[in-house]
């Protein structure tokens, strides 16, 4: 017979209950960083509208749309400068089998297009200026030398834009960008391309202010932060990059410090709403006397689609948010985004969406350990849902804080590429450059062509007139004229 199993309760129990517990908490901080590090694709986060297809949800697409959205995105080769080719004839021709005779006969040509690369080119401009005098010389008369970027720079603007975008939109380094001159038969020197960088930004330091000022004028504004690495003599220091959405407006903020001075210093006691996830720094502004906090859905749903290897039971939750994802897209579909027709959607479908989700992070916390991957992630969606529900009282507030986390991933990208930033100034810098090329983007406009005439103008724009050259209201010199 075997010997009966006695349940007691001892201090080695107590223990192994402590050590097992640690030890699945390790085992699951160990997969989340295999993943990271070597997951497949499959193995991470889907998009909401790949999810959303891959549950049923998504019609399949109109066939009538789908043929003009191929139809538009094949307008851009036929506005390309068109260069006519004609091949040669072979010199040998043929003698026809049948009529005994060669081909002389014209027919109508046969047609073809390719898409063809013509190499950048980098030319030195010769400014010649005439001048004229009276008959004793004495009064001269010389034409108005070309416009620089700064005093005695012999390097155009456009030179200058180029480098600008491919830092600040590219997240090229300036060493490589170099080495691509190099190959063009330009080989300007990195510290000349640091220098005409640095001094850009100097140029439009007032225009950056401007734009700075301008975001805690809007009452919808999103945030984000991320690390930015800074030179120092032994090693690296970190610092942190903000970025802060109004608008059309994409405002870059350095700042040796993730402190909370940031965000007041943007947003000072200014009133609305401020969309983030739920970093403490921005608690100063998110009070009853200032901007109402809106929270991040996709920051909760992140987390629990980390904890599903050792939760599966967190696919119904993932499945819950969907749900709340699926009413945006068919708002989108619709065309009513921010709308009244918008808000009535969210009231009668995302709200209920919402209640569900509520009751299940409510049951599932009773059931899991709070040290565990799925009871952290549950509980940060509970301790964050008046924050997740701001979006139900307004149809302009998204659902999540995705946005400023596209603007951040240049930043990203420029850690693996330039690694770091010279020192505090270079951050700065940095900041205001990404500021105008991102911002001229979003407001639809060639970030190169924008920088290159703002660049020239700057040197001697009215103070009073300095609004006229941001994105939003910019016209080229030639127009504004």
């Amino acid at each position: 017979m075997e010997p009966d199993v006695i349940d007691h309760e001892c201090t080695w129990k107590a223990k192994a209950t402590v050590l097992e517990a640690q030890l699945k908490l390790q085992q699951e901080e160990n997969d989340a960083l295999k993943r990271r590090l070597y997951g497949h694709k499959s193995e991470k986060m889907p998009r909401p509208a790949d999810a959303m297809r891959k549950r049923g949800d998504l019609l399949p697409p109109d066939p009538d749309k789908l043929k003009q959205k191929r139809a538009d995105g094949r307008k851009w080769k036929e506005e390309l400068e068109t260069l006519d080719l004609v091949q040669p004839l072979p010199a040998e021709l043929p003698t026809c089998g049948l009529c005994d005779t060669q081909p002389y006969h014209p027919m109508p040509d046969k047609v073809s297009y390719s898409i063809e690369l013509v190499p950048s080119r980098v030319v030195r401009h010769r400014h010649v200026q005439p001048q004229i005098r009276c008959e004793c010389g004495s009064c001269i008369v010389c034409a108005p030398p070309p416009p620089r970027v700064g005093e005695k720079v012999q390097y155009g603007p456009r030179l200058s834009a180029s480098l600008i975008a491919a830092k600040c939109i590219d997240a090229i380094g300036i060493e490589r960008y170099a080495k691509q001159l190099a190959r063009m038969g330009v080989p300007i020197s990195a510290n000349t391309l640091f220098d005409l960088f640095h001094g850009a930004a100097r140029l439009i330091e007032r225009l950056y202010d401007l734009l700075v000022a301008q975001v805690r004028t809007h009452e919808l504004v999103l945030a984000d932060e991320t690390r930015i690495e800074v030179q120092e003599k032994v090693k690296t220091r970190r610092a942190w990059m903000w970025v802060f959405l109004a608008g059309d407006l994409v405002v870059y903020v350095f700042s040796p410090s993730r402190s909370g001075q940031t965000p007041v210093a943007v947003l000072g006691a200014s009133q609305g709403t401020l969309v983030v996830d739920a970093y403490t720094g921005y608690n100063q502004v998110t009070t009853p006397e200032g901007r109402e906090r809106g929270g991040c859905m996709s920051h909760g749903r992140r987390g629990l689609f980390d904890a599903m290897p050792s939760a599966p039971q967190m696919q119904e939750g993932l499945d819950l948010i969907l749900d709340v994802y699926k009413v945006e897209h068919e708002a989108k579909e619709l065309g009513v985004v921010g709308t009244f027709a918008h808000a009535e959607l969210r009231r009668t479908k995302s709200k209920p969406a919402m209640d569900k989700l509520h009751a299940w992070l409510t049951a599932q916390k009773a059931e899991l350990l709070p040290e565990s991957k799925a009871g952290k992630a549950v509980a940060y969606m509970l301790n964050q849902w008046p924050h997740l529900l701001v979006f139900l009282g307004n149809p302009k507030i998204p659902i999540d804080n995705n946005r400023s986390e596209r603007a951040l991933r240049v930043v990203s990208r420029g850690r693996d590429a330039y690694l770091f930033v010279g020192n505090d100034d270079c951050g700065k810098n940095l900041a205001r450059l990404m500021t105008l090329a991102h911002t001229a983007a979003a407001c639809g406009l060639n970030p190169e062509l924008y920088l290159a005439d703002v660049l020239v103008r700057m040197m001697d724009h009215p103070g009073n007139a300095l609004a006229e050259l941001l994105p939003q209201n910019w016209k080229p010199a030639s127009a504004s004229g």
